[in-house]
């Protein structure tokens, strides 16, 4: 099965990761990123379209007909939001812009880069957990082939990202302890395995912890 897909965030860590992946498996031919601005980002597999309202995406949406998938790795941190402005950039937007995709690509698999963590009862007292959680239950109920909500916690970046914040570069010598804590670590590469895997295999649950995550890297 040859995968044509749609990837979201590629101008970050996440996003850049899973592209990389997608690059370098044979069982994907051809990228669509979307991007509120250029990637840099050259390769045969790979096509750009600039958008910057995510929250309507009807101009474009012509252009995004026929994927088999959307990985949709675009995302805020929650640090210093209020709760109404993390709403709207988190949940908001990525219902409208799935809403759109669905309604073009009802057989398309959507993969969201949610985090570990998340609240699906949408009423712990964690801000950030709930609107995740709202947000993941929702694309759940769209007329997709599939949704798969992500939960990765610790993510070590693919060698030679260009999008890697200071932080990360600052905590990447932590990865060491994932033989200890295993189910708080992953590498991008196995998000973008898993990702693509579950394209085309499918998978027992919506929700895909981090064990979920490594397990599906590893099928062929």
């Amino acid at each position: 099965m040859k995968l044509k897909v749609i990837i979201t965030g590629a101008t970050g860590m996440v996003g850049e990761g899973v592209m990389q992946e997608c690059i370098a498996n044979p069982n994907v031919e051809k990228i669509l990123l979307i991007n509120r601005k250029p990637s840099g980002f050259v390769h045969p597999k790979v096509m750009e379209v600039l958008h910057n309202n995510f929250s309507d995406i009807s101009p474009i949406v012509d252009q995004l007909k026929g994927y088999d998938a959307c990985y949709f790795c675009l995302g805020v941190s929650s640090v210093g939001m209020k709760e109404a402005a993390y709403y709207a950039v988190t949940y908001t937007l990525t219902l409208n812009f799935a809403g759109s995709l669905a309604a073009v690509n009802p057989g398309m698999t959507f993969c969201y880069v949610s985090g570990a963590g998340t609240d699906s009862s949408e009423k712990g007292k964690v801000m950030w957990a709930r609107v995740k959680g709202k947000t993941e239950n929702d694309l759940t109920k769209l007329p997709f082939k599939a949704a798969y909500n992500f939960r990765p916690a610790f993510m070590k970046a693919t060698p030679g990202a260009k999008n890697l914040k200071t932080l990360y570069k600052m905590l990447s010598f932590l990865y060491f302890l994932r033989s200890i804590f295993p189910n708080y670590f992953l590498t991008l590469e196995e998000v973008g395995k898993a990702m693509i895997n579950v394209t085309i295999h499918g998978y027992s649950k919506k929700i895909l912890e981090v064990k979920d995550i490594a397990a599906l890297a590893k099928e062929s």
